[in-house]
């Protein structure tokens, strides 16, 4: 049976069951079989053929992409002939392609003998900005033996035609409005965890997004008003919280957007969301690389009395009026050059945010991607012509304050600066490029990041990323058909391309699901680091960590650098002493609570790096409010620990990369060992006194500063979905932070879990300290299931060897076997523990889930609907988070335990060493090294 007969029988199956149309080729076999049958004027499928060459194949790297390429340089050339295919269409088509083999191909021809063909084929390279060092170095070498092309292309991408000669932004957009949902939106609305497996299948992911009645409900606007893009918000909430998910906007893009190219399918760009507050940090960076609009509406203000004070309702929590309608149907117009939102004639707000200079740029562009490209394209050609390359681009915002200190994030970001022409320290609010150091991709956004790779034309690692690691935690729990078919294809890509892999391509090493976190924050190995990862929990206990979509992942794996503002910082003390029986969990729900509460119901938080100053705190713990802050709404965290204990932390990473080694996980480039070298580096230098651990300046200026009482956390502190709260925008958000006193002792808690990225080592041996406490009382039942997954295989051989797993083994009724890994989903739960793999479970949503309905109370990070737990008729499900023993606790009482009942239980265990700095870790100021 032929490939094509093959793939016509997936296009039935793919049309019949799902109402499909053709899935995008990417094979080279597939579409050699395919050009053999357009070459044949008489065979049945040419017509076909042909249009699956034109209009169904994909660019970039692809297999398929090098077919294509070839196919058409002989077109050119004449030594092939398709009628419907002409010389000056193949090379409109290798215009579209993007990179990689088109350009190579482009590039022959560019500077071959053929004066014709040249010529023509140099006016489609001027519009082309993703060259790499192999292309530069073509285009240079010609240019310096005297080829009059060569110079012509350079001088082209020394002025940036391929920017300049684009249409301008229109200065008019209409939008017509759609309420995606009342309250914050979560990522998982427009793309659903427990889709994760489909989401490189652009048209197929699709239908995932919200509801099929909302997919339709877009189409009818879409109808009625064929003069508008269809704008999607978040009503009283922000649009995109929770994970970065490119998939989230490229299935906006897919049923709102616009078609990047004719010849590309199911590859839309430009989609407008909004949301009362805004866009989430991470979702808006996703939505400028597609080179669409993310606004802040405002259109919900806090209510005020007549002495200028909020009003506040029966809760505390501020009342808000509507200051204009934005209704499902309302017609607005977008005005871009005088960045205000009208409807009509009346002026609504100013949306001047989401024009800067640099988005409209995003815009013009068609992404943030081509920009990138763009600049380093003419950068290039300057150089090689010798001469200043024009101002072409908005200058970097360059922000300097004589007398101003730096924040830890400041200080970082001028370290890691790139191509900056300022000779002083830069501040909060410039925009700058810069290196990136460690960068990892995860499982479940990772075949987009290949994707994006491929679409970009690259196809090694940059030198001067340091670590980069692809994950296989999001997929850890069920090694079903989905997984087989997509992660091994994953990890041989970006074990290729260069990353450290958790699986082995070659079977050397068993499969590692440690959650990417834990991973990312062990190979960090120095505390100014830039740290960039495709999770929005990319968020480090050291450096400073930007969780981010695939594709921002993809730019920091193929050039080594990323470009964004230096965000606003707010500063995190501590006050008070820690009680005994409280988890350091619970000091990371209070310090959002009490922030909330000093700042009355403002999120000071949102947008901006939180610095905490941990002192003494290990990495590994201090992870725990790290992670958190993505919760928070945060951008960033960062960590401030005094010298003494990062160099303990330094030396914990060291002994955990060599693990890595020892079980064959480096990579042709000794990656690994290169970081263990870097650690030695780092941990000499604060040793001697050179340069310190990182610390803000003592003149620093922050956006806001919290101080965290201790003394006022007593009990147990849980965060509430609140799922039945009347005003649906104040559910499924992380700002409801209860006492466990609320619930009285008797709310009923129908399965606990214990895992992802918010635990560690300590976690696990708390569990083994509580259950030897209860067994001296007697015998040990689970009134409720308890699930608990590690973070990662080497924390377990920890425990095997301390001990404490032969406990966890003992009141087990299931342990994982990497041998016989499960191959379907958990749908019931019985009342045991569950020892589970390493990996992030049900964190996810993706594999693992609760019971329909049930109330969990977890360690996650994630409360949203539907993730952890979906909804029945009868029953919203609840997930509700809290620290380790409290919910160990509540899964042997099969309920949420009164406070004496909980300080029973561990009375005596050593919950969490914390204690805050005894003064502020800031320092004299001294100024900068810029990397320029």
């Amino acid at each position: 049976m032929s490939l094509y007969s093959e793939y016509l029988d997936e296009i039935a199956t793919r049309k019949k069951d799902l109402g499909l149309n053709p899935k995008p080729i990417d094979s080279a076999e597939l579409l050699s079989e395919i050009i053999a049958q357009i070459k044949d004027t008489g065979n049945e499928h040419r017509e076909d053929s042909l249009k699956f060459f034109i209009y169904n194949t994909l660019p970039g790297t692809t297999p398929a992409a090098g077919v294509k390429a070839k196919f058409l340089k002989e077109i050119i050339l004449g030594e092939a002939a398709v009628a419907e295919i002409t010389p000056e269409f193949a090379f409109e088509l290798l215009s579209h392609m993007k990179g990689g083999p088109s350009i190579e191909v482009l590039l022959d021809l560019a500077l071959s003998a053929d004066e014709a063909v040249a010529k023509q084929a140099a006016e489609v390279l001027k519009t082309q900005v993703f060259l790499y060092e192999a292309d530069y170095d073509r285009l240079e070498a010609a240019y310096k033996e005297g080829n009059a092309i060569a110079k012509e292309i350079l001088e082209s991408y020394a002025k940036a035609e391929f920017f300049t000669k684009l249409p301008e932004v229109e200065e008019k957009i209409e939008v017509v409005t759609y309420i995606a949902a009342e309250g914050d939106i979560s990522t998982d609305l427009l793309s659903p965890g427990n889709q994760a497996h489909s989401r490189a299948d652009r048209e197929l992911h699709g239908q995932c997004m919200i509801t099929p009645e909302a997919q339709q409900e877009i189409v009818a606007l879409q109808k009625k008003h064929p003069n508008a893009k269809v704008m999607l918000i978040a009503e009283k909430g922000t649009m995109g919280v929770g994970s970065s998910r490119m998939s989230g906007v490229n299935n906006v893009a897919l049923w709102a957007g616009k078609q990047a190219s004719p010849y590309v399918p199911f590859i839309n760009i430009a989609p407008v969301v909004a949301g009362t507050n805004g866009i989430a940090p991470i979702f808006l960076t996703t939505v400028d690389v597609t080179g669409g609009i993310g606004l802040d509406l405002k259109n919900w203000v806090k209510k005020v009395d007549a002495d200028g004070n909020t009003v506040t309702d029966e809760n505390g929590d501020p009342v808000l009026e509507e200051a204009y309608s934005v209704a499902t149907g309302t017609v607005l117009t977008i005005d871009t050059k005088a960045k205000k939102l009208y409807n009509g004639d009346k002026e609504l707000v100013d949306i001047s945010s989401a024009f800067t200079p640099q988005k409209m740029e995003f815009m013009k562009a068609g992404g943030s991607y081509a920009v990138t490209f763009g600049k380093k394209l003419q950068t290039f050609a300057a150089d090689a012509l010798g001469i200043e390359a024009p101002q072409v681009y908005a200058p970097s915002k360059e922000i300097s304050h004589e007398g101003q200190g730096l924040t830890a994030v400041e200080k970082i970001f001028n370290r890691n600066a790139v191509g900056v022409n300022s000779k002083t320290p830069l501040h909060a609010g410039s925009n700058v490029r810069v290196k990136v150091n460690i960068v990892g991709s995860q499982d479940t956004t990772g075949p987009m990041t290949a994707q994006e790779l491929e679409a970009m034309a690259a196809s090694v690692i940059s030198p001067s990323v340091d670590g980069a690691y692809q994950s296989g935690c999001h997929t850890a729990s069920v090694w079903d058909a989905k997984a087989k078919a997509n992660i091994p294809k994953l990890m041989s890509f970006m074990n290729n391309f260069g990353l450290i892999t958790a699986r082995d391509p070659k079977g050397v090493y068993p499969a590692m699901t440690d959650v990417i976190h834990k991973v990312l924050n062990d190979i960090t190995v120095d505390d100014r680091a830039i740290i960039i990862g495709g999770d929005s929990h990319t968020r480090m206990s050291k450096g400073v960590a930007f969780g981010a979509d695939s594709g921002t992942v993809a730019v920091a794996l193929a050039t080594g650098e990323s470009a964004m503002p230096i965000p606003e910082s707010v500063k995190v003390t501590f006050k008070g002493h820690m009680q005994p029986h409280m988890d350091f969990r619970d000091v990371v729900h209070a310090t959002q609570a009490q922030m909330l509460k000093q700042f009355k119901g403002e999120n000071v938080f949102q947008g901006r790096v939180i610095e905490v100053q941990i002192g003494t705190l290990m990495a590994d713990q201090a992870f725990t409010f790290t992670d958190w802050t993505a919760e928070m709404k945060a951008k960033a965290s960062i960590c401030i620990s005094d010298n003494e204990t990062m160099i303990k932390s330094l030396e914990l990473a060291k002994s955990r990369i060599q693990i890595m080694i020892d079980k064959g996980m480096e990579n042709r480039d000794n990656m690994l060992q290169r970081l263990i070298d870097l650690a030695d580096k780092r941990i000499a230098e604060i040793k001697s006194g050179e340069t310190p651990a990182l610390a803000p300046d003592n003149n620093a200026k922050y956006y806001a500063e919290v101080v965290v009482d201790l003394d006022q956390i007593d009990e147990p502190m849980i965060a509430d979905p609140d799922v039945n709260n009347e005003d649906a925008s104040r559910r499924y958000t992380h700002d409801t932070i209860r006492p466990v006193s609320y619930y009285g002792g008797n709310k009923k808690v129908d399965l606990g879990f214990v895992g992802s990225c918010m635990v560690h080592k300590g976690d696990m041996q708390i569990i083994a300290q509580m259950l030897r406490n209860l067994e001296k009382k007697g015998d040990i039942t689970f009134k409720a299931p308890l699930v608990v997954a590690p973070p990662t295989y080497n924390i377990v051989d920890e425990l095997k060897a301390e001990g404490d797993w032969a406990l966890l083994q003992k009141y087990a009724g299931f342990e994982f076997d990497d041998n016989a890994p499960k191959g379907a989903a958990r749908t019931k739960y019985e009342n045991i523990l569950y020892l589970e793999r390493p990996g992030c479970n049900l964190c996810m949503g993706n594999q693992e889930k609760a019971e329909p309905g049930d109330t969990v109370l977890a360690t996650s990070t994630r409360l949203f609907q539907g993730r952890v737990v979906a909804d029945t008729d009868e029953k919203k499900g609840e997930s509700l988070l809290g620290s380790t023993p409290l919910v160990v606790l509540s899964t042997i009482l099969g309920r949420t335990p009164t406070i004496e009942e909980y300080k029973e239980a561990v009375e005596g265990i050593n919950l969490t060493d914390f204690a805050p700095p005894s003064a502020d870790l800031a320092v004299e100021a001294e100024p900068v090294r810029i990397v320029g």
